[in-house]
């Protein structure tokens, strides 16, 4: 295992050709878990970044208690990795530059949607998409004030790989300050 979780992570992510959906879990204001899937869209030193909209159940839930957790799982190489660690709006400015890299169809999309509100019907979904589509048709669709990235800056990232007899293998590494401690769990 590497020294830096982050490297580690990194050569495994490789390993999964990429394969970036994770589990993001969040709680309610009253403890009560919740969690979905996300894409994992950037890993670098500072953390792990996914986008969503900021008025979605996961952005109110991670607004009131930005303590997060995720989990990609790879079952065909016998792996999972679980990152926990803060979640912190990345910055305008990265936010647009992924936002303007997305297709079209998605950037309308994430301009006609209130993600997790009650919507009227398919239907009211489709005519605000058709609008959108017709007065942004020379596919400058701005940045909507309340879409954009976290950052989760992790503070305890645990490696695990699946062994013969459930005689698994499991690394974690816990930050200490700006370095990291790495230690074997049992499995």
């Amino acid at each position: 295992m590497d020294a830096d979780p982050i490297r580690q992570f990194e050569r495994w992510f490789a390993d999964a050709h990429g394969e970036n959906a994770m589990t993001l879990a969040t709680t309610t204001p009253d403890g009560a878990p919740s969690a979905r899937i996300v894409l994992l869209k950037g890993v670098d030193e500072r953390g792990f970044v996914f986008y969503t909209d900021y008025r979605s159940r996961k952005g109110g839930e991670i607004e009131e208690n930005p303590r997060v957790a995720l989990v990609f799982h790879w079952p065909p190489l016998e792996r999972q990795v679980r990152i926990e660690g803060r979640a912190a709006r990345v910055d305008r400015l990265e936010s647009q530059e992924y936002f303007d890299s997305r297709p079209f169809g998605s950037r309308i999309s994430a301009s006609v949607s209130h993600q997790s509100q009650p919507v009227d019907s398919r239907e009211s979904l489709e005519q605000r998409h058709h609008e959108l589509t017709a007065r942004y048709a020379d596919g400058k669709v701005p940045l909507p004030s309340y879409w954009g990235g976290y950052r989760v800056t992790p503070s305890a990232i645990e490696f695990w790989q699946g062994r013969p007899d459930r005689l698994h293998d499991r690394i974690r590494y816990v930050r200490d300050g700006d370095a990291w401690k790495q230690e074997r769990l049992s499995p």
